[in-house]
């Protein structure tokens, strides 16, 4: 038998302003399309912030539906328009941020799963590593260089 070991390394920021400048603006955006966020049922709410190659910055938030797997998380909703309004373009960075009506969040909250699958596609499309960053509501902000820090094991297009 033989055994496979990976591991991940992301970058800690201890709030938003140690990010840079850039991605701060970035976050900002992020923040402001999370409290625009449709999650009456889950109060749990969640915007994403793309920064495009023209420096271009496309939002998403998460938008919930009575019937629940109708919904689509705010980093889908974000990378998908990007994809049907900049198609050639590559994406920069990400930004995520997310809130609970219910508590404080303050640790940071990465993509889930199905998100982090679509992600992978457009990083694999796009031949380059996007930088990821996301966190709470406030405190720490963490930073995969890549997707491939949070699914080390993608589906692609080279599986077909």
């Amino acid at each position: 038998m033989e055994k496979i070991k990976f591991s991940a390394e992301l970058d800690v920021f201890e709030d938003q302003s140690q990010l840079p400048q850039e991605i701060q603006k970035v976050m900002k955006q992020a923040i402001q399309a999370r409290d625009h966020a449709y999650a009456p049922y889950s109060s749990f709410k969640v915007g994403a912030a793309l920064l495009m190659d023209n420096n271009e910055v496309v939002i998403g938030s998460n938008q919930e539906n009575a019937s629940y797997p109708s919904g689509l998380c705010a980093e889908r909703t974000a990378i998908y328009y990007a994809g049907a309004k900049y198609p050639q373009m590559l994406i920069k960075a990400i930004a995520i941020s997310a809130k609970s009506l219910h508590k404080e969040i303050t640790s940071p909250i990465p993509p889930c799963g199905a998100c982090r699958q679509a992600i992978s596609e457009y990083e694999v499309n796009q031949e380059k590593g996007i930088p990821i960053y996301f966190m709470g509501e406030k405190g720490k902000v963490y930073r995969a260089k890549s997707i491939k820090e949070l699914l080390p094991f993608i589906f692609d297009k080279f599986n077909l």
